[in-house]
């Protein structure tokens, strides 16, 4: 049996897993409610908490990610996860900012739910092969080649920024007044020449349905979603998954959330999540998100 007590103290890891698995808030913190529901009802003794826990939020995740599939297939333009927002410069942001950034998350997607699962647990939350092979009722060669070509895949194309925190805090604000400024000619200048915008609208809010790509159409594209009339638009400057970003708000209510890139001094990626099933969870902008 798992008490109340013991699970609180897993609970950050387990939404962690759980949201790296998914990219959605709501549907990692159903999946933790759902662990727990689950583990409580176990009569017998666990010797190892930690990873009955793991196993089973871990193999919900598995079993969503498969009824999913279809769903994601009929998605409308780009699809990105939900964000994770918070105060500027929050605790623990650089350790999180790698393994949670969207990018990161974007590319964890292009993995089959079985390498997703093993490289989390592995390179995220330092499991070994063998536990994970336990927990997912498989050999463990197998999980360590599952495990292996998963890295590689990672590796290949996952993010590498190494701009300080500040530098792209201070590029993501220089860029978001020259936005709501309408100062084109500022925007390009902050925008690197291979720029890309993706837009997550899902169909149900205006958003490109194609990555955007270059400074000019960036920044044009850009200017005309900020200038469209709007009832009471405020920007809040936010942290979106450890990286400079802001969240945009239209009558108090959450409508958009970006998060940029930097490199060299200038903007190398954007990302803008608009469709507003993912931004049911957002809370004021003073109450900070859970941390994964």
């Amino acid at each position: 049996m798992i008490d109340a007590t013991t699970f609180e103290q897993h609970r950050r890891m387990l939404f962690g897993i759980a949201y790296r698995m998914l990219g959605s808030v709501a549907d990692a913190e159903d999946l933790v409610q759902d662990t727990w529901l689950r583990c409580s009802q176990v009569s017998t003794a666990v010797d190892n908490p930690a990873g009955y826990l793991t196993r089973t939020v871990t193999n919900l995740a598995l079993n969503r990610l498969t009824s999913a599939a279809a769903t994601r297939e009929q998605y409308v333009g780009p699809w990105l996860p939900e964000p994770l927002v918070t105060q500027p410069d929050a605790a623990e942001e650089v350790e999180l900012a790698e393994s949670v950034s969207l990018a990161m998350l974007v590319v964890l997607d292009t993995l089959s739910p079985l390498e997703r699962a093993v490289f989390i647990l592995k390179e995220v939350f330092g499991f070994s092969f063998r536990e994970i092979a336990a927990m997912l009722e498989r050999g463990e060669a197998s999980v360590r080649q599952v495990g292996h070509r998963a890295r590689a895949h990672v590796q290949a194309r996952r993010p590498r920024y190494d701009t300080p925190a500040e530098v792209r805090r201070q590029v993501t604000d220089e860029f978001l007044a020259a936005c709501v400024g309408g100062d084109i000619n500022r925007m390009m200048e902050l925008l690197a020449p291979d720029v890309t915008a993706w837009s997550d609208g899902g169909g149900k809010v205006k958003a490109a349905v194609r990555p955007q790509r270059g400074a000019d159409k960036v920044a044009r594209f850009l200017a005309a979603v900020v200038t469209q009339p709007m009832e009471d638009p405020r920007v809040h400057a936010v942290d979106v998954n450890g990286s400079p970003g802001l969240l945009l708000t239209v009558a108090g209510r959450p409508d958009t959330v970006a998060c940029v890139e930097v490199a060299d001094g200038r903007i190398t990626e954007i990302r803008i999540i608009r469709n507003p099933d993912k931004l049911r969870h957002l809370r004021p902008p003073q109450a900070p998100e859970p941390r994964p």
